[in-house]
């Protein structure tokens, strides 16, 4: 297996971090344009808040989410961390499968079930049931986002649990 140097494990790192960075902030986005939205009776303000986080979902999470899990994967394999020698990759990497099933799925066919309800009845209209249950489920998506991606930077930084046991 290949090993980096140490100048390119550095860069390689910086662009993980920077990746990680992107869609940590672009969840916290998420968050207040769907507080928005929530708090809003605006059909406007409400349409615009999600049709701009399903642009979002659709570039900047999917593009961080890649971005993230491919510079990860070769820092475990390219390094002496390696993809199952810690308990703590383990829980990252189980972690960024819940992300990848939220962010780039679910948010994108979240946003994209919000925008056509209110496009097809707007704020309060026959489909409002459907309306709230997708708005539940959008929020619960994001603020599990937000939690896994604040355990997995917690997770790089303390790296509990050591090495895994032998079988």
């Amino acid at each position: 297996m290949p090993t980096l140097s140490m100048k390119s494990k550095k860069w390689l790192l910086s662009l993980h971090i920077l990746f990680s960075a992107i869609l940590l902030g672009t969840s916290v986005v998420f968050l207040i344009l769907s507080i928005t939205a929530a708090a809003s009776n605006d059909a406007g303000l409400v349409l615009a808040c999600y049709r701009s986080m399903h642009v979002l979902s659709d570039t900047s999470i999917r593009a961080s989410t890649i971005g993230t899990t491919v510079t990860g994967i070769l820092l475990s394999v390219w390094t002496h961390w390696g993809l199952f020698k810690h308990r703590w990759i383990i829980a990252k990497e189980v972690l960024t499968l819940l992300v990848i099933l939220i962010g780039p799925f679910g948010m994108y066919l979240w946003t994209l079930r919000g925008i056509e309800l209110l496009q097809d009845t707007g704020i309060g209209g026959a489909t409002q049931g459907a309306y709230v249950s997708n708005s539940l489920m959008f929020f619960a998506g994001i603020g599990i986002q937000i939690i896994a991606l604040v355990a997995m930077f917690l997770l790089s930084v303390f790296k509990p649990g050591g090495k895994r046991g032998r079988a």
